[in-house]
Order: C-alpha cells, then structure tokens, then sequence
C-alpha cells in the first residue's frame, strides 16, 4: 500500500509539475519573454504523453504568431509551425474550440494575415516568386477556415487571383490556370469593381492552345453566360474550329455563329475569307471540285457586310478581287485557244468580252475603295496596303480596256500612296 501511495503522489507531481510548465509558458508569453515562453511550451509537448493537449498546442500557436511578428526574419517558419499548431489544437481539442471562439479566431486571422499581407507586399515590388508562394500559403490557411465552416465566403477571390496573377507573371501558366479556373468554376464575375472577363479569356485560349477542347468550350460557356455580349467567345469557337483542320465542320462552325451574332459584319467576313481561300487556286486542277459555289457563297457573304457596313473598304477590296479573279480566269480559257477557225476566233472574242464584263463589274468596288480611303489623311498600314491594291488592279482592269487616261490617273494615284497617306 505504501508503494502504491507513493507512486500516486508521484504521479500527482509530475502531472502538477507540467502543469506548472504551461502555465509558465503562459506568463512568459503576456510578459513578452518570448524565447522562454517558447522554451517551456516546447518542453511541455516533448513529452509524449502531452501531445494530445489541446491547451498545449493552442499555447503554441499563440507563442510562435508573437515570435513571427516580433522578428521578420523568423516570420515565415514561426507562422508555418503556429498554423501546425493550431491544426493539433482543432484535432484534440474536446471543449468545442472555445479558446479560439474566445479570440474570435485571431491566431488563425494573424496568420492568414501576415502571408496576405507579405503576398501583396511582394507582387507590389514585382517580387513574383516571394508573391506566389505567401498566397499560396494564405489560401492553405483560409482553406482549411472554409472547410471547418469558419467563413462565409465560398472562395477567397484576393488571394487565388493573385496567386493565379503571380503564376502567370512568373509563366507558369498551367499553375495559374488553377487558380484562375477556381475563380471562373464558383463564376466569380466581379473583383474590386472590376469584370473578371479576362480570366475567361484567359483560361479558354490557355487550353484551346494546349487542345483541350473540353475545358476551352467548358470556360468559354462560362464566359459567355456571365458575359454574353463580348465577342471573343465565338471567335474562339471558330478558332477551335479552324484547328480541328474539318472544313465543312469549319464553315458549319460559321453559319451558326452567323446566324447567332447576325449584326456582327466581321464573322460574315471571315467566313468569306475562309470559303475563298479554301476554293480559289490559281490552278484549276488545285480547286475544289464544288470550287465554283463556295466562290459564289463567299461573294455573298461580303456583299453582305457591304450592305449593313458600305465604308468598309476591305469587305469592297475582297468583293472586287473575287470578281477581278473570275475575269482573270475567263481571260486564261481564252488563251487556252490556240485555233484559227472562225468558230475558235469567236469563242476567243466572246470569251474575252465576258473577261471585260467581269473587269466592268469589279472595278465599282475599288473605285469605292478609293472613295473610302483616298481622301483620307494618314492611313494604318491595312488600310494603305488596300488603298494601293484598289489602284493596282484599276490600272490592270483600264490597261485591258486600252483606257490610257485613266490608267495614267491612277497610276498618279498608286504613285503618291506612300506621300499622302
């Protein structure tokens, strides 16, 4: 029996004795002995039989936050072990957290805090790397408040925005596409005032780039239902189109673009574009065998745009050059005949007059070009290529005709692009 005693009053000592340890621990903590509180905290959870001291670890949480706002130079591994800390604390603790209830969460705000705050510091100085890794280690922190049910807030838009923000400038951009992706997965449209379209655009270029229709279409319908006036969304549907290589998928892709966005004149220009380049060679025996409709259909298509928009002056350039094309084309069959018989003579000279129709119903649209932009001052270099490209193919269309006056005219004209404009 005596033994027995004995060894509970022991017991009962050493258990005091610790006890004694975390108070102590405590104290020196309110009198700012930080080291010593650290000391005697440490100490106290060295022993095994300690570790499931929820007090303990909130002590310690409490001790390194005061470590890391007393001396920058231990703030990232002070803030790191605090955090730890405060994950043991919630794991033991068995009082329903009311320690941390009590301080209204401050242990965990401090160190979310100190990385948000170290974070925008460094992205201010351009300090990429050092930026990326305090928010990243900001959202570990607001993460596990959020799964805990301890914020209000699905996501921390600051903190993942400049994290994906941070990534890019450091291009990685597969790190920051997770970020971003975050953001555009809760539809996360506004931030500080501002559209968050860019993200969208971002992430749809990002994996139409790297192929990945699946998320290209996932974001890009994102972004269309948060932002359905912009245009960039069935743009990048068509630029998709184009890199699956498909025609007929591709010209499908733009007639329902078309039929969806009917006042935009730039994707019935683009389809004209697409459809002559596809079915206009220079060689015959290079053309489609259905070369002669989607010709057709591409002129339809730009006389379209110059009906709702008569001052484009490249919808008229490319309206020209189709039909200047036909001519240039009815004039290559006519000297494919090489007969001398009156009936090759005259399918020759009727041949030639179709040519001369086709130069007679070209030559209004660069007349209109020149209408457009010849009287301008300056021009943007788009502009002065079309403006001389009209002129070029007068002087052909007049030369044919033996118009010399009028070649000579523009001519002039060709001749003073570059001064003028």
């Amino acid at each position: 029996m005596k033994r027995v005693f004995l060894s509970t009053v022991l017991a009962f000592l050493v258990t005091g004795l610790f006890a004694q340890k975390l108070d102590k621990a405590k104290e020196k903590l309110k009198e700012g002995k930080l080291d010593e509180a650290k000391t005697e905290v440490d100490g106290f959870l060295a022993v095994e039989k300690n570790q499931k001291n929820a007090d303990a670890w909130y002590t310690k949480a409490k001790v390194y936050n005061a470590i890391a706002a007393a001396d920058k130079t231990k703030a990232d591994e002070a803030h790191a072990t605090a955090f730890d800390a405060l994950k043991k604390y919630v794991q033991y603790d068995d009082k329903m957290l009311i320690s941390l209830q009590i301080d209204k969460y401050q242990p965990l705000n401090e160190i979310y805090g100190a990385y948000f705050k170290q974070g925008a510091d460094n992205f201010n100085d351009k300090k990429y790397q050092a930026s990326y890794d305090a928010f990243k280690n900001a959202l570990v922190v607001s993460k596990f408040m959020a799964e805990k049910g301890w914020l209000t807030s699905k996501i921390d838009t600051t903190s993942t925005l400049y994290a994906g923000v941070s990534a890019e400038k450091l291009e990685k951009p597969d790190e920051a596409a997770i970020y971003y992706g975050q953001l555009a997965d809760n539809k996360i449209a506004r931030y500080g005032g501002d559209d968050l379209i860019g993200i969208y655009q971002w992430l749809a270029r990002h994996y139409a780039d790297k192929k990945d229709y699946v998320n290209a279409n996932k974001y890009a319908a994102l972004g269309l239902e948060l932002f359905p006036k912009d245009s960039f969304w069935p743009s990048i549907e068509i630029d998709m189109a184009k890199e699956g290589g498909n025609k007929d998928s591709l010209f499908k892709k733009y007639e329902d673009i078309i039929s969806r966005y009917p006042e935009n004149h730039l994707f019935k220009y683009d389809y004209a574009y697409e459809l002559y380049k596809y079915a206009y060679d220079t060689s015959l025996a290079k053309r489609p065998a259905n070369s002669p409709a989607l010709i057709q259909k591409a002129l339809d298509n730009v006389n379209a745009v110059i009906k709702t928009k008569p001052d484009y002056a490249q919808a008229q350039l490319f309206a020209g050059q189709i039909i200047f094309n036909q001519g240039v084309d009815i004039l290559a069959e006519s000297k494919k005949i090489k007969g001398t018989k009156p009936e090759d003579t005259k399918k020759k000279s009727d041949l030639k007059a179709d040519a001369m129709k086709k130069f007679d119903e070209a030559a209004p649209y660069f007349l209109e070009v020149d209408k457009i932009l010849g009287k301008q001052g300056k021009l943007k270099m788009d502009d002065k290529t079309a403006l001389k490209e009209a002129y070029d193919l007068l002087i052909t269309i007049y030369d044919q005709k033996s118009a010399k006056d009028k070649v000579k005219e523009f001519e002039v004209k060709f001749n003073d692009v570059d001064r003028v404009h």
